[in-house]
């Protein structure tokens, strides 16, 4: 089985994948198409031309490989995935060969985590009106698409992921819920700038606080954002 777990950044997506990373069975990849995404977008990101040297930047080479054999022959294989980088000339075919699940949490809390790295997100940054366009996508060829919310897991790791892998047809392993401070070996390069907070964990942060207070300035950007949320929010487990 291929999982691809579809999220915007600074949604506990890491953490995830991370978890995911424990298991002995799965195999893991981060972002794939980063380096896709900023060739042909031109965008300038923290750490550009290391990651435009570090991935294939073709993404039909890239959907070739993720529709593939899983690496090192593991019964499972977590994709990490960013939905702002599906845009118009990524393939998306490869997608029917995966189970998709998509991972959301308020738009409050994203770009109040994403202003602190990188600053004034805009609504196509944060990747929500693309997770929905992704999931009707899904939905419309039959793919049963699955919807978890990062704030769910934080309230209880155990029981959601429990519940997760028992929807998508995968064996529960408690190995999930810890892993090794410092980093998974397929981090992108791009984890020095983004990762510090989950590098220094060792499983998933508690319960989360009130939502944070958004500037004025980027509060268009919530507005804007908050509709796509809710949207998914509605059918999730």
């Amino acid at each position: 089985m291929k999982i691809a777990m579809w999220s915007g950044p600074r949604n506990l997506s890491t953490a995830m994948m991370y978890a995911f990373g424990a298991r002995t069975d799965c195999a893991v990849i981060d972002e794939p198409f980063y380096a896709a995404y900023l060739a042909m977008t031109g965008l300038d990101h923290p750490l550009r031309e290391e990651i435009l040297a570090s991935q294939p930047q073709d993404p039909a080479e890239v959907a070739e490989r993720l529709a593939g054999p899983n690496p090192v022959a593991r019964p499972f294989w977590y994709q990490k995935h960013m939905t702002q980088h599906m845009i118009a000339g990524v393939p998306r075919d490869w997608m029917r060969q995966v189970r998709n699940v998509f991972l959301i949490r308020h738009p409050a809390r994203v770009i109040a985590s994403y202003a602190a790295k990188r600053e004034n997100p805009t609504l196509d940054d944060i990747g929500f009106w693309q997770q929905v366009e992704l999931f009707d996508e899904v939905q419309g060829w039959g793919g049963d698409p699955v919807v978890i919310d990062s704030h769910d897991i934080r309230e209880d790791p155990g029981g959601m992921l429990e519940k997760l892998c028992d929807t998508i047809g995968v064996p529960w392993s408690p190995h999930m819920l810890s892993w090794p401070k410092g980093g998974h070996k397929n981090d992108g390069v791009w984890a020095a700038h983004w990762y510090g907070a989950v590098w220094n964990s060792t499983g998933f942060a508690g319960p989360e606080g009130p939502l944070p207070v958004v500037p004025g300035h980027l509060q268009p950007v919530l507005q804007a954002a908050l509709p796509f949320y809710e949207k998914m929010r509605a059918v999730k487990l």
